[in-house]
């Protein structure tokens, strides 16, 4: 997206650069229009610089991200099967009457 919206502006800049050589050539001199392609030459060179920043950062970023799903996922799953271990270890709780009846029917 953002190397399309680059593309757009580099096309723009291009355009402006032919306007200003059409319209602009009678009242200013071929060295100030000079210098200010120039000016626009480096703010295009700076914009892809950006942008190249931006997307090493963003692709930093989602690789991050992915990290942390897995993660999460497994934090997820281990929590889950500690809280069935504990569910499935409780010690039945049994009133000491439910035992003698218990220790009656056995003998």
């Amino acid at each position: 997206e953002l190397e399309n919206q680059l593309t757009t502006k580099s096309k723009t800049l291009d355009e402006l650069k032919q306007g200003l050589a059409l319209n602009g050539s009678a009242e200013q001199t071929p060295e100030a229009l000079s210098l200010k392609i120039d000016e626009l030459c480096e703010m295009v060179d700076s914009i892809v610089s950006q942008v190249a920043q931006l997307k090493t950062s963003m692709e930093s970023i989602l690789e991050q991200w992915r990290v942390y799903d897995e993660v999460y996922a497994e934090v997820s799953l281990m929590t889950t099967r500690y809280l069935y271990y504990i569910d499935q270890c409780k010690p039945s709780v049994v009133s000491l009457e439910a035992l003698k009846n218990q220790v009656k029917t056995l003998q």
